[in-house]
């Protein structure tokens, strides 16, 4: 797959942005309502190009190991198409824009808030990710 068809798989939802907590024995992951500071209201990163220099925990999907997938949303079209599945019908991909996807909460939205403004991240800020429909 070239780049621009891989990059065209991102829906540009955000949510891989949040910060999460992984269970260690279970390897169930939580998201949180905390996202990258370098993630703008337009759910673009400021720092794209650069972004796994910057920051540390930033998921690179093209090179981490198919078994972190988990740690993308479920909605996520690189996991989808990696467990099998197709694209959600809301897909950019499939309707042309981004409304479908916004309009369906499958995406981070003004309830974000960013980590430069959190002293400690903990178990207070999880949130449930509304899931996209098989």
């Amino acid at each position: 797959m070239s780049d621009a068809e891989w990059e065209s798989l991102c829906d540009g939802c955000g949510l891989c942005c949040l910060h999460k907590f992984e269970d260690v024995q279970t390897q169930a992951v939580e998201f949180t309502c905390v996202k990258c500071q370098h993630l703008d209201e337009h759910r673009r990163c400021g720092v794209y190009s650069d972004r796994t220099d910057r920051v540390a925990d930033c998921l690179n999907v093209r090179d981490i190991p198919r078994e972190h997938y988990r740690w993308l949303p479920e909605s996520c079209a690189y996991r989808r198409l990696d467990e099998g599945r197709q694209l959600p019908d809301w897909h950019p991909l499939l309707t042309g824009d981004r409304n479908a996807m916004e309009q369906g909460g499958y995406c981070v939205g003004d309830w974000a808030i960013s980590d430069d403004q959190v002293d400690q991240l903990d178990e207070d800020f999880i949130v449930i990710i509304k899931s996209s429909p098989s």
